[in-house]
């Protein structure tokens, strides 16, 4: 029912034409489109998103980038009570499960490689193929790949969870830049602890692939051990160490991106860990694609 006003009184006249005037109309109702306009209309929004999406995530990277730069010159300021925490919780903890599969990768790569070579009368470079898968690729990505569903899905969760009980808004009010007490020493704990898991995941996967050898091939583990040295650069070894710190980067940048992106609903959450994951799958694929197509220009 409209508002009836009896009498003159000069603030609530103004009080009520400031209301009038704040008071906003209805907002339509959104208009949904169908077949094929309404599918480029879905397309266009999901690029539109995607591009968004970059542009937040680079900008991210380098802000994390700055906040490591700056602490770098003022140890005082580092947590590394929290650093060994995240150390101990994404690196020591996922070590076996690492080890496991890479154990069974290699298994699994010198099985094929005995069947497909014996075929042509070349088992013994089995050895090597080995050694090459394992040293340059599958150590180094399977590691990321499981780091990526196993610690990245944690620390968005674990983040996202402080976003959602205020906790962060609370940091910021008393003083504490949430990109040194969140962000920097998961960035630091992923560059340390991801080659040593890299180094662990390409030692188990050339031990699955020499007990192969050894059981089914008959080279022992010594001839195995002296082809490697012998037929097998060093500097596979050291392509494979040198993706590890880029993608821990990676990994941990795009986790505490989007655990800092949650909003204030469990949805929100649970959309936020699955695209973490997503985006650090795809971005460890993409990555290592890039470095197979730079080491094969260059040479290595």
């Amino acid at each position: 029912a409209p508002l009836t006003v009896r009498g003159e009184h000069a603030n609530a006249a103004r009080l009520f034409a400031a209301a009038r005037k704040a008071t906003a109309d209805p907002a339509p109702l959104p208009e949904h489109l169908h077949g094929l306009k309404g599918l480029l209309e879905r397309i266009g929004r999901a690029v539109a998103a995607i591009g968004e999406e970059i542009i937040e995530t680079t900008s991210f990277f380098g802000e994390a980038l700055y906040t490591i730069a700056r602490l770098i010159p003022q140890p005082r300021r580092i947590r590394f009570v929290s650093i060994a925490h995240t150390m101990e919780e994404a690196g020591l903890h996922a070590l076996p499960i690492v080890v496991l599969l890479a154990f069974f990768i290699g298994l699994v790569i010198a099985y094929l490689g005995a069947r497909i070579l014996g075929d042509f009368g070349a088992s013994v470079f089995t050895v090597e193929l080995v050694a090459f898968s394992m040293m340059r690729e599958f150590g180094v990505v399977i590691t990321a790949v499981l780091l990526a569903g196993r610690t990245n899905s944690a620390f968005t969760a674990e983040i996202g969870a402080m976003k959602m009980r205020q906790e962060i808004d609370a940091m910021r009010v008393m003083g504490v830049n949430p990109m040194d007490a969140l962000v920097a020493p998961r960035v630091i704990a992923m560059l340390i602890m991801t080659p040593l898991l890299t180094f662990a995941a390409t030692i188990a996967g050339l031990v699955g692939g020499l007990l192969v050898c050894w059981v089914d091939l008959g080279i022992s583990p010594v001839m195995f051990l002296s082809r490697i040295a012998d037929e097998v650069p060093a500097q596979h070894f050291w392509v494979g160490m040198i993706k590890s710190p880029v993608f821990a980067l990676a990994l941990a940048v795009i986790a505490c991106k989007q655990g800092l992106s949650v909003g204030g609903d469990v949805n929100s959450l649970g959309r936020r860990v699955t695209s973490s994951v997503v985006q650090a799958i795809f971005m460890v694929i993409l990555l290592d694609a890039i470095f197979a197509i730079w080491f094969l220009e260059m040479d290595l």
